[in-house]
């Protein structure tokens, strides 16, 4: 089979980077009165600018496909005319723009110098990106194309707007009055950012320098063990099971904040870490791979708040990677879900930190139930 090869990366981010103190100054303020979890949560993340697809009356400077376009097209900047090569486009994120058509096509019809072509759309949250590398991977190792680019990314700010919260402000008290409900509603809104990242894969490495050549991807599900912990365009009924949004009432569908992202954080803290560090300790076994041979771990993480707790996790089985691989681009771009790995990896070559025969583990955790992709990566 052909060996496959990143041999170019990208990454875009929509209008200027948004410190800390400006934020409510595109989200709004939910209540005509500041969070007063914004300052905690932003404490425990770490995150000290991100970039959102709004201006400052809130409203919308780029759609989710705009954003992965520009991406995509910053991989063909020295050769434009490279676009009509792609054979497969795939592409992920949590929430794209519409729920038809697929996201993918909506990309592709963004990049019209680009000829017909296979597209495909991952559907998940921050797992979609891997999803969309691991399609295109598998594709050109058995020759079924010559070439594909694939994508990861998000446009979340504007459904983190307060205008989308007014009922929550009616309720201000009753979220005050209760701290788990009142993380559920509004900690996401002080995590997300919106961009994208994009790769051009190919079964030939540059000529010219580096390449990162895909060793293996893996990817595993542990939904028959637990229910779902993140979910949007749903409700978590008492029972642990989900109620769409097809089942509710227009009023219901305000009144419930249906299609505000939420998250379950009992069962988040408890399972994230431990089931991806057990999923890394099988990979290790049926990859036989040499921990103390990786130059890089990007672990992708929605918060700095995790980052001790993955390195104590390792060490209780045994595994030790030294801080100093560690890499995240967390603190100055913010989580871009289903983009963050992407922008990761682009920093590294951007940034020329990488040498021949470098070995980068890369790891994607997803909430919403329970999912993982590692990926092994060589330069060369």
């Amino acid at each position: 089979m052909n060996e496959v090869y990143i041999t170019r990366t990208s990454s875009y981010f929509p209008n200027s980077a948004i410190a800390n103190d400006e934020m409510e100054s595109f989200l709004g303020i939910v209540g005509n009165r500041a969070s007063r979890s914004r300052k905690i949560v932003l404490r425990n993340n770490g995150i000290k600018q991100r970039y959102y697809a709004l201006d400052k009356q809130g409203k919308p400077t780029h759609s989710n496909a705009e954003i992965t376009s520009l991406a995509i097209r910053k991989l063909f900047e020295k050769d434009p005319s490279g676009l009509k090569n792609i054979s497969l486009l795939t592409c992920g994120t949590s929430v794209p723009d519409q729920m038809m058509p697929s996201h993918s096509v909506m990309v592709h019809g963004m990049l019209p110098e680009a000829e017909d072509m296979e597209v495909v759309s991952p559907a998940g949250n921050c797992c979609s990106g891997m999803h969309a590398l691991k399609y295109a991977y598998l594709s050109l190792k058995i020759a079924d194309n010559k070439t594909a680019v694939c994508a990861g990314s998000e446009r979340l700010s504007r459904t983190l707007h307060a205008d989308n919260f007014d009922i929550e402000a009616s309720k201000l008290q009753a979220l005050e009055e209760n701290a788990g409900l009142a993380f559920e509603k509004d900690f996401l809104r002080w995590m997300l950012s919106d961009g994208a990242g994009a790769f051009y894969l190919e079964t030939q490495k540059n000529r010219e320098g580096l390449s990162l050549r895909i060793d293996w991807i893996e990817g595993v599900s542990y939904a028959h063990l637990l229910e779902t912990c993140m979910y949007m365009g749903s409700d978590k009924m008492e029972n642990g099971a989900l109620k769409s949004f097809m089942d509710f009432d227009q009023n219901q569908l305000l009144e419930k904040s249906i299609f505000s992202m939420k998250q379950d954080v009992k069962i988040l803290n408890g399972n994230i870490i431990k089931l991806g560090i057990k999923n890394l300790q099988k990979l290790i076994q049926s990859h036989d791979l040499n921990i103390n041979e990786l130059s890089y771990f990007l672990p992708h993480m929605s918060s700095y708040y995790f980052e001790d707790k993955i390195d104590s996790g390792l060490k209780d089985i045994g595994i030790i990677i030294p801080k100093e691989k560690w890499y995240t681009n967390l603190s100055s771009v913010g989580n871009i879900g289903a983009g963050s790995i992407f922008t990761m990896v682009d920093d590294l070559i951007k940034k020329e930190l990488l040498k021949t025969g470098d070995k980068i583990l890369l790891m994607v955790p997803e909430s919403a139930r329970f999912s993982y992709v590692f990926c092994l990566l060589t330069a060369c």
